[in-house]
């Protein structure tokens, strides 16, 4: 029985990772989805948030998904991601900024704007900030 599985992540703008992993966590559009090696196949739609996983050597990576599709095969996970950034990565400040414009936006909604695209950014910039909140907790 294999322990490990192979994740790959890939954004719009490039590869975020690939490698073997222990288990992945997924913001599924219903839930936290946790997927082990030999999980049955699936395709699913993922929501902005946390992405985790344990690598090989045991350590807890995070990275934070604007959404996206997932594809799970016995051993092989793969992630098609809107936008992705790891959380050590994640700039505070431009996070807190991109919360508060579409907030503003949200809140002073006219006909002409992209009311979906501003309630998918706020998601992002959210889960952004509660990824450093937790990365900050750890150490």
């Amino acid at each position: 029985m294999m322990n490990n599985l192979k994740l790959e992540i890939v954004s719009a703008h490039k590869s975020m990772y690939s490698g073997e992993i222990k288990f992945v966590v997924v913001p599924g559009e219903e839930g936290e989805l946790g997927v082990y090696p030999n999980h049955a196949p699936l395709i699913t739609r993922i929501k902005p948030g946390e992405l985790k996983f344990k690598n090989t050597e045991n350590e807890d990576v995070v990275i934070v998904v604007a959404g996206g599709i997932l594809e799970v095969q016995p051993n092989l996970v793969t992630v098609l991601a809107d936008s992705a950034i790891r959380a050590s990565d994640i700039d505070e400040e431009r996070s807190k900024v991109a919360k508060q414009n579409a907030e503003s936006i949200i809140k002073n909604n006219k006909e002409n704007i992209d009311l979906a695209k501003a309630h998918a950014e706020l998601a992002f910039a959210i889960a952004e900030l509660s990824a450093i909140k937790k990365l900050r907790g750890k150490k």
